[in-house]
């Protein structure tokens, strides 16, 4: 049993569960009833992805610098008490239940889903 953390859209992986979208927006021009079907997600949560003004700095972070305060920013936020309840569930059921989380981005390292990892590891999350 574990969390996986992947990137939205691409192929299931074999006992990857339950599929998490940790993303503010849905997926363009997909019905909604191929979210599924099309391997976006099973379940839309938008509460574990950063607020429209953090995306705006994450994309527009240019330097390590300039990630690193968007990654101390997206941090903060995942430390009101819903996400942070949140994160404390997901690192729990990840000991009894296949599932995973992602986001669209290409490059995890550039992508709020590095972060969701690091706060589900902090938690004791046995990720796959």
């Amino acid at each position: 049993m574990s969390v996986r953390i992947v990137r939205l859209g691409t192929p299931r992986l074999p006992g990857e569960g339950l599929r998490i979208g940790t993303v503010r927006r849905l997926p363009r021009a997909v019905r909604k009833e191929r979210y599924a079907a099309d391997d976006w997600f099973d379940v839309w949560y938008p509460e574990l992805s950063p607020s429209p003004e953090q995306v705006a700095k994450a994309r527009a972070a240019g330097t390590p610098q300039e990630w690193n305060a968007f990654v101390r920013a997206f941090r903060r936020e995942m430390d009101a008490p819903a996400p942070r309840r949140t994160l404390d569930l997901l690192a729990a059921l990840s000991h009894g239940a296949d599932f995973s989380v992602g986001c669209y981005c290409e490059d995890e390292a550039r992508c709020h889903r590095s972060v969701l990892r690091a706060l589900l590891d902090e938690r004791g999350a046995k990720l796959g």
